[in-house]
């Protein structure tokens, strides 16, 4: 019974001893204090009215489509060249049909102009001509004339050794026949463009017969001015 006192008894004074031993050490961490500065706002910029206008900062608004950042740019834009280097002037929207057009035409006009429907408007001929120089023993050639082109109005006089055979003579489509008798000797034929043609210059074509129906020469000018002359040297033996 004794030891139990002593056991208990010693365990009280222990305990009592521990406690008071941890209140003495134990210290409260005190919270630590932060100083909170109000922080300072910068007062905005007052510009001067009075202030030159090279002072005052120009305001530029960006560009939203040319900021690849924002937006990238396609490589399929409307209406944008495929190549800077080309061989050929059309564009995305032109007519893949446009480039035969120039050509078709330009083949209609010489088919046209083969087949006696329709005259050049060339660059005149403006200087005489001379379609050749012949020798005969005929008394006289048969000349016959007609526009081989389009019937516009072309017309021609006719002299022989500067005197006039026929003064105007209007060409068509059919031959038109002018007899011109030759001298002995030298004869110079001359057929002079009166005008020029409403759709171009004086067009004509000749066949030259000699006294006995046998041709001597079939020749032609073509887009011949006014005023100019078309020349055959013709010599009687």
């Amino acid at each position: 019974m004794k030891h139990i006192l002593f056991f208990i008894l010693f365990f009280t004074v222990v305990t009592v001893s521990a406690q008071t031993e941890f209140g003495t050490k134990y210290k409260s961490i005190p919270a630590p204090k932060f100083s909170a500065k109000p922080k300072k706002i910068p007062q905005p910029e007052t510009l001067d009215p009075s202030a030159p206008a090279a002072e005052v900062p120009s305001i530029k608004t960006p560009n939203v489509y040319d900021n690849n950042t924002i937006t990238s740019k396609s490589k399929f834009q409307i209406g944008e060249q495929k190549s800077k280097f080309t061989m050929s002037t059309e564009t995305d929207f032109a007519n893949p049909g446009d480039r035969y057009v120039a050509k078709m035409e330009k083949d209609l006009d010489r088919a046209l102009k083969d087949a006696g429907l329709r005259e050049g408007r060339g660059t005149l001929v403006k200087k005489n001509i001379s379609l050749g120089d012949f020798k005969t023993k005929s008394n006289y050639f048969i000349v016959k004339f007609r526009d081989f082109g389009a019937i516009d109005g072309d017309l021609v006089k006719i002299s022989s050794n500067d005197q006039v055979i026929q003064s105007q003579l209007f060409l068509d489509s059919n031959f038109k026949d002018v007899k011109i008798n030759l001298v002995n000797g030298f004869n110079k034929l001359d057929f002079e463009a009166l005008n020029i043609g409403s759709l171009g210059g004086n067009t004509a074509e000749i066949q030259v017969y000699d006294d006995k129906g046998q041709l001597v020469t079939n020749d032609y000018w073509d887009n011949l001015a006014a005023g100019f002359k078309a020349s055959i040297i013709v010599t009687k033996e």
